[in-house]
């Protein structure tokens, strides 16, 4: 029954994150109450994708870097430089618009990008690897790149992301290697098909979490905004894009490449939108929560278009 239900969650993806973001909006008042459990759902997520990952695996990773450089060089340099050149094109002179959408793309890359690749069976100990390198050089990485793009200095709360992805990345997957080691995999085989629909379903909650947090940006819908929401659909999307496409040029191993669309994709929006309202004045932000409604909804068209790749060869 669980396989049934979750090949069922796999064909309608697509639709269950568009469906999910409308849901958070709408119902924002009720679902901005559970932001608490967000932490906890990503560690329950995160322990599942683990269970098919060992120490072996973590080491290639680490031993060859190459996959791992391409991320951080597309996620710190390509997709600003891009992010800065399409927003003083269609935003001319609207400086703050433009770091908005700068801000957007610099920083680091989503944790929910784990979640993706472990259901679209990508390289798990990559994104992992590309998560915990990027979230702990991004205090250094962030303020540097802002300083450069737009001469704005911020400080980064290093101690609550760190608490954040020990709780929500490396606790749970140390758990979920070292399951698989002691089991000599089996917890993987036995437990990773039972476990499977509940990480979808626990995705889609943590999507209308996540966007009922941003519910309160949209109430005032003007043409400003339809514009913005436009300009972010297109480089979110060229994101994805880039990173596939760059990682299928330089000849990547397919569970690789699937590994880097995401992690390329994907950013941590919520840090985003911190730094947004603590260091920039409102309209900075507008670009950077809009973004938070649409990188789901991407990954979950990435992820059809994959598997539709992937089908064909």
């Amino acid at each position: 029954m669980l396989s049934q239900l979750n090949r069922l969650l796999q064909r309608i993806m697509p639709f269950i994150a568009p469906t999910s973001v409308f849901i958070g909006v709408i119902c924002a008042s009720f679902f901005v109450h559970l932001e608490g459990l967000v932490i906890y759902i990503f560690a329950f997520m995160t322990f599942a994708g683990s269970l098919s990952l060992n120490f072996v695996s973590l080491h290639r990773v680490i031993a060859h870097p190459l996959s791992i450089i391409i991320a951080l060089t597309l996620l710190h340099v390509i997709m600003p430089l891009w992010a800065w050149a399409i927003g003083a094109i269609t935003f001319q002179g609207d400086l703050l618009t433009i770091t908005g959408f700068v801000l957007a793309m610099i920083i680091p890359t989503g944790i929910t990008s784990f979640i993706w690749v472990s259901m679209n069976k990508g390289n798990v100990a990559l994104t992992l690897s590309i998560i915990l390198i990027d979230t702990i050089l991004s205090p250094f990485i962030v303020p540097f790149a802002l300083s450069l793009f737009v001469g704005q200095v911020v400080e980064l709360e290093v101690w609550g992301m760190m608490k954040g992805l020990l709780i929500m990345i490396v606790i749970p997957s140390l758990a979920g290697m070292i399951l698989h080691e002691l089991t000599k995999g089996r917890a993987h085989e036995i437990w990773s098909p039972r476990l499977a629909p509940f990480s979808k379903l626990t995705l889609a909650l943590v999507i209308m979490i996540n966007s009922a947090a941003v519910a309160p940006y949209l109430q005032s819908i003007d043409l400003k905004l339809v514009q913005i929401a436009l300009c972010m659909f297109f480089i979110a999307g060229t994101g994805y894009f880039f990173a596939w496409f760059i990682a299928k040029l330089l000849k990547r191993e397919e569970e690789d490449i699937i590994s880097l669309t995401f992690s390329g994709g994907m950013r941590n929006i919520s840090a985003g939108a911190v730094i947004a309202v603590q260091y920039f004045p409102g309209a900075v932000a507008v670009p950077v929560v809009v973004g938070m409604l649409f990188q789901q909804v991407l990954a979950s068209l990435y992820s059809k278009f994959l598997q539709k790749k992937l089908n064909s060869n």
